[in-house]
């Protein structure tokens, strides 16, 4: 369908619906997609004509929605594959627990060939599993404890190829796990430890790694009442990992892909870890844990060593770590901390393609030795001066990362919602950056 514009121009994420013009479609949304752009902007770090379509292809589906369209076809707009995840991304949101729940719009593509309808297909993929993440995310923290979370897990493979294996709190005491059992002994929500595997491929596998604290207090380090209730998403990174990985097996990537979530309550009571409580992790290194309330990195240190039994080509440790890359980057990017300039550049691509960006920071010394110079223990859970919080975590968890192994930490926090300014997602929490994920790993399938 063709149309000519004889008024002032579409503006880009601008749209107007108009009535009557064809007999097929009484309804018609026009967008504006603005002036085509380079592939890459190589100061944005983003692929401006892939989330220009998205944008475009969001707005105008709810321009329709807006009008009682409930079943909206929509044209490719130059990239299908963008044109689903603005669609589907951008017509979603969470209303789990509302009485009367709004009707959301059915979006297909409005196909000219097959080699579009795959690429529409591949789209709507990567943004269910980020809407997978953002409900998991999203859910209140009474209703997405540990075992919930898991339980959610062993769902969400009975249709894919993922097998899924659920440790106790018995099982993390024989593994001597203990910084990620020190953080689970203040709630009476029993922990979890996630082994989850996709095995399409006979090589090494990748190791991912999120951290799961279905709701952090801060513990006897208590944090603010005020906004505490978005604590319930501090389990991003695991919603993340999981989602990825049903994106993954969904779209059939041959890759060899292993994930670890630890999963916990941060709670304060009698029997909370401390401020000055020292613990001995799964590598033997003992732990003063200072701040309570820097417990992801905890959790992460044991799964960290566990991932060594897997012999992993890489590992990739993804939290909501750090208030400080909130301050670094606000919700631009997630904060990326690496041993390898390869596999950065592949995750830096990845980000540009999917519109969601990451960016590096230092893995330097200079940090190491803010936690490692002491008299009574190996390593201190937090920095001792201002300055560099998100570095000086990254650095804590490098201790933990088993040898000789490509590392990936990426401090997702900035992302995590729930203030997005993402034109194509609704107010709440993000999902991000989940599909940067499936773009990451899939694309070293290629390799």
């Amino acid at each position: 369908m063709l149309f000519y514009s004889t008024g002032n121009k579409i503006k880009p994420g601008q749209s107007f619906v108009l009535w009557g013009l064809d007999k097929e479609f009484q309804s018609v949304a026009i967008v504006g997609l603005g002036k085509k752009s380079k592939p890459k902007d190589e100061i944005e770090l983003i692929s401006e004509e892939k989330e220009s379509v998205r944008i475009a292809a969001s707005v105008g589906c709810r321009a329709l929605n807006a009008a009682g369209v409930k079943n909206i076809h929509v044209e490719s707009l130059g990239d299908a594959e963008a044109a689903a995840e603005g669609s589907k991304l951008g017509t979603w949101k969470f209303q789990e627990f509302k009485t009367k729940k709004e009707a959301l719009p059915e979006v297909s593509l409005y196909a000219i060939d097959q080699a579009e309808s795959v690429k529409w297909e591949r789209g709507a993929v990567k943004a269910a599993a980020q809407n997978m993440a953002r409900r998991l995310a999203d859910t209140p923290s009474n209703l997405m404890t540990p075992t919930i979370f898991a339980e959610n897990a062993r769902d969400m493979a009975k249709s894919l190829n993922i097998s899924v294996e659920v440790h106790d709190k018995q099982w993390a005491e024989r593994e001597k796990m203990g910084a990620f059992l020190a953080v689970a002994q203040g709630s009476c929500e029993p922990p979890k430890f996630l082994e989850l595997s996709y095995a399409n491929s006979d090589q090494d596998p990748f190791v991912l790694v999120g951290k799961g604290v279905t709701f952090d207090s801060g513990g006897i380090s208590i944090k603010p009442s005020s906004g505490m209730d978005a604590m319930r998403a501090d389990m991003s990174g695991a919603a993340c990992v999981l989602s990825a990985l049903y994106g993954l097996a969904s779209l059939k990537v041959p890759v060899n892909v292993r994930a670890l979530i630890p999963l916990v309550e941060n709670m304060p009571s009698g029997t909370a870890i401390k401020p000055g409580d020292v613990v001995r992790a799964r590598n033997g290194k003992t732990i003063s844990i200072d701040n309570t309330d820097a417990e992801g990195r905890l959790i992460l240190a044991d799964a960290l060593s566990y991932s060594a039994i897997y012999k992993p080509k890489w590992v990739l440790d993804i939290a909501t770590l750090t208030g400080a890359i909130i301050i670094a980057v606000g919700g631009a990017a997630t904060g990326v901390f690496t041993n390898s300039d390869k596999l950065y550049n592949i995750l830096q691509e990845a980000g540009s393609n999917s519109g969601d960006r990451v960016w590096r920071f230092p893995l330097w010394k200079f940090y190491t030795k803010q936690l490692t110079e002491n008299n009574a223990y190996d390593i201190n859970n937090v920095g001792k001066v201002r300055g560099g919080g998100s570095c000086t975590a990254a650095a804590f968890l490098k201790e933990f990362v088993p040898e000789k192994i490509d590392w990936l930490h990426l401090d997702m926090a900035g992302v995590m919602g729930p203030d997005d300014k993402t034109p194509y997602l609704t107010k709440g929490m993000t999902g991000r950056p989940t599909r940067t994920l499936i773009e990451f790993i899939e694309a070293q399938a290629k390799c």
